[in-house]
């Protein structure tokens, strides 16, 4: 027997270069997929660190599949199995965010120190949490992103806003940005179950500002597509690109969920929505650096000036 003939069958190349390039691929197909799959889709896409950084019996557990089941999803895309999909990932997390690991580990070391049970306990994970999704926010949006949205919500007419849930105070922080940049708003909030027919009243210069994250709102996404329909404009916040909110988006904005569990925080939401509503008054004043938005004694006092001007 010759040396060749017992050399191991090299690798199978990569079927695809890059993170998104696989996450492309992913969303594309996502609609043709079995069951099982489209699970295994969804926590994949949305939990990319846990994905390069664990085992596949840890990410299988975390998914709710057997691990034969991610074997034969990577399979599917190209890949020869998980591992080799896995190495994706894991390029992505070396190159996009460095130390990623190391700065959790060290978080959770220093935290541990003074590590005490119950309720202590409990607010020291989650902000161990919220720090790694805000780390993950600065690596997923993009100024180019920002700038989009506040140009969208420049030019409309007036902005509607949708959000229920857990989402709702997202929702309810916007509106309250948005109205301090004198801009006109509605929110679509689920009172008197009115909110369809509210969105009914969007008129050609509006648009629709829709907040979702899974388990997706119905009323939320049913809005959505009938806006869409309209052919009007829609910004999304939501939690993966393929959540339903994400293919009738003209701007989206993910925000990655590490686990869905009922403590899961507002934290980078919160933050994103501030940061829209910071490009929003970037667009509306360029003149002026930084921008910034007025306070409810500012406006009390500017509408109180104005009210004294014209009685003069």
């Amino acid at each position: 027997m010759t040396k060749e003939s017992k050399a191991k069958p090299t690798e199978k190349p990569l079927p695809h270069d890059t993170y998104e390039q696989v996450v492309d691929e992913i969303t594309k197909h996502y609609p043709k997929l079995s069951e099982r799959h489209k699970q295994a889709a969804r926590y994949i896409t949305q939990n990319p660190n846990t994905v390069a950084l664990e085992s596949i019996n840890a990410v299988a557990a975390k998914c709710g599949l057997h691990p034969s089941v991610l074997v034969r999803f990577a399979q599917v895309f190209g890949y020869s199995g998980f591992k080799q999909m896995q190495s994706v990932f894991q390029s992505r997390l070396a190159t996009a965010a460095p130390g990623y690991n190391e700065r959790i580990n060290a978080l959770e070391a220093d935290l541990q120190k003074n590590e005490e049970k119950g309720s202590a306990g409990f607010l020291q994970s989650l902000v161990i949490r919220d720090i790694a999704t805000l780390q993950e926010l600065l690596q997923n949006i993009t100024g180019a992103e920002l700038d989009q949205a506040a140009e969208l919500l420049k030019a409309a007419d007036t902005i509607y806003i949708i959000g229920q849930l857990r989402s709702e105070p997202v929702a309810m922080l916007l509106r309250y940005l948005f109205t301090m940049l004198n801009r006109r708003v509605v929110l679509l909030d689920a009172a008197g179950g009115l909110a369809p027919q509210m969105a009914k009243n969007m008129r050609d210069n509006d648009m629709l500002f829709a907040i979702s994250f899974r388990h997706y709102a119905k009323e939320v996404i049913a809005i959505a597509d009938e806006v869409h329909a309209r052919g009007l404009p829609i910004i999304a916040i939501t939690d993966s690109n393929l959540s339903p909110l994400a293919k009738h988006a003209q701007v989206l904005f993910t925000v990655p969920e590490e686990e869905y569990s009922f403590s899961r925080s507002l934290a980078a939401p919160v933050c994103l929505a501030q940061s829209i509503a910071m490009a929003l008054a970037a667009a509306l004043h360029p003149e002026k650096a930084p921008p910034r938005i007025e306070t409810l004694t500012e406006r009390e006092q500017r509408t109180e000036t104005s009210r004294k001007r014209v009685r003069a």
